[in-house]
């Protein structure tokens, strides 16, 4: 052990880590490769994965939000394949290596994501496919024409808002039709009112010329590799998925974690941190079970908890202007109603809009007169997240506020408020759900409006506290996927191990163009 990794009492130092999450883990793992700082993890859940974990219901896998494993970083790629290998999939051989299919395993999956609008199925991203077009009227198409040639000739200029983001991009008939509706839905509030930083986090670079370019290419040279790196992020078709949902992964970082020496305990809440001279002395844990409350000694402080909430639990001389920043970031909540249905023992035309018949990984649901955002179909995610062949298992996502009327629901009401649109979309009929239960995530997507203009007012003065590392999607108030989470970690190892000072390599992740989803 070198002695730059021990205290001044001799002890080894240790890297106390809030959240098993993506971010989390990865920096935990990657301590162990490239340090001897022995990596202590604090998870307030009684599982690990954060929002990439599979959560299950009598048997049945529940991914949060649905996780596609594709990532246009090598080493996040070699990371995820060096704890479960890759298998062949579908008769197309991923690698040369033969797998015990008793073994967890990566598969290649093809992706199908469609958008419910006025009773149709549009794919997504648009495809100029006949396909399309037939479902649009003439006179229709020429307005989004017309209205796309506007906004290439004459774009809002500045572009202060994420509706002069998307209209600049499509034009304003397509962007009122299938970008307006839905964006609200999540986010609740106007488009006007959205920074424009939430576009490129989302849809960098995917335009209507890229669409025709990509079906263009599609359709001369079927590629099957895992690459597709010359392909925008949101025209991929193809994605790895572990067979029991991204939990599945990253409880084999959190045993091999445990394997190499570090430690992880659940049911703990981080509730304060002291300062001395600029960086962390010790920190506050509230064991949720035994309900005690512990101080520890820190040498390096990694957190992924929401900023606003890593603020308010610092003790000491926290500027007034950081306070009242961190204090009025927004997030929104989410709400999955997961239910069963029965099967129908009678066939289904291919082309009626029934989930049963689906081969869609989620639903983009644009319907008027529902609240419900996104269908996820488990069992087309992969067959092991389903216990029963004869069932269905579907989730139905709610973009919501903690406290709003959905919220508040109990998980009855809101099983039958969901259950009643679902109905209304003509995707299920009641009669068939026979079970159902239902999961609220808090703080499940980092706002764009609020005080988030004023973001680098906290950011600053977290980078100012010498052994503080504020990593993944909530740490940064960033819409990160978990590649992005991962790159955040990574960064941050690096910045301990190296003794560096500069911290932006962390906040570039998510905001270079290497690393933005298109």
């Amino acid at each position: 052990m070198s002695d730059e990794n021990k205290s001044d009492e001799g002890r080894q130092k240790t890297a106390i880590i809030i959240g098993a999450g993506p971010a989390g883990l990865t920096a935990a793992y990657e301590l162990l490769q490239h340090s001897d700082v022995k990596p202590v993890v604090y998870e307030i859940e009684k599982y690990c994965g954060g929002l990439s974990a599979t959560l299950e219901y009598k048997g049945n896998g529940i991914d949060i939000g649905g996780h596609r494993f594709y990532s246009k970083s090598d080493w996040v790629m070699n990371w995820w394949t060096h704890f479960l290998p890759i298998a062949e999939m579908q008769g197309h051989v991923v690698d040369n290596v033969t797998h015990d299919d008793s073994q967890p395993v990566l598969r290649m999956h093809k992706r199908l994501s469609r958008i419910l609008f006025m009773g149709k199925l549009f794919e997504y991203p648009l495809t100029l496919s006949w396909q399309t077009f037939k479902k649009v009227p003439a006179t229709q198409l020429l307005h989004i024409l017309f209205s796309y040639l506007k906004a290439k000739c004459f774009p809002i200029k500045p572009e202060n808002n994420l509706e002069a983001f998307y209209i600049n991009r499509f034009g304003s008939v397509l962007y009122k039709i299938f970008f307006k509706s839905y964006t609200e839905k999540v986010w609740g509030v106007a488009c006007d009112m959205i920074s424009p930083d939430w576009g490129p986090q989302r849809i960098k670079g995917v335009s209507v010329l890229k669409v025709l370019l990509h079906a263009v290419r599609q359709a001369i040279c079927q590629d099957f590799t895992i690459g597709q790196k010359s392909t925008d992020t949101s025209l991929i078709e193809r994605f790895l998925y572990p067979d029991r949902g991204p939990g599945q992964l990253w409880q084999t970082v959190a045993n091999e974690v445990l394997r190499q020496g570090g430690e992880i305990h659940y049911n703990h809440v981080l509730v304060g941190i002291h300062l001395d001279n600029d960086n962390v002395c010790t920190v506050d844990l509230l064991d949720r079970v035994t309900n005690q409350k512990k101080q520890l000694p820190c040498d390096y402080l990694i957190s992924t908890m929401p900023i606003k909430d890593l603020v308010t639990i610092i003790t000491g001389d926290v500027p007034d202007r950081v306070k009242d920043v961190a204090m009025e970031l927004c997030y929104r909540d989410l709400i999955i109603v997961c239910i069963a249905l029965k099967k129908s023992s009678k066939p289904i035309a291919e082309e009626t809009c029934s989930l049963e018949v689906m081969q869609d990984n989620w639903l983009y649901i644009q319907e008027p007169g529902v609240k419900l955002g996104r269908v996820q179909i488990y069992s087309n995610w992969s067959r092991a997240m389903v216990t029963d062949v004869g069932t269905l298992w579907v989730g139905l996502e709610y973009f919501c506020q903690e406290g709003d009327s959905l919220w508040q629901k109990s998980n009855e009401q809101m099983a039958r408020f969901a259950v009643g649109e679902l109905e209304k979309t003509g995707l299920a009929s009641g009669q068939d759900v026979f079970d159902y239960t239902v999961i609220k995530i808090k703080k499940a997507y980092p706002a764009y409006f609020g005080s988030y203009d004023q973001i680098d007012i906290v950011r600053k003065y977290l980078n100012s506290i010498g052994n503080l590392y504020s990593i993944g999607r909530n740490g940064m108030h960033r819409y990160n996927n978990q590649d992005h989470s991962m790159l955040s970690a990574r960064a941050a190892v690096n910045c301990l191990v190296t003794g560096s000072k500069d911290k932006s390599a962390i906040w570039q992740v998510n905001a270079e163009d290497e690393y933005l989803e298109s």
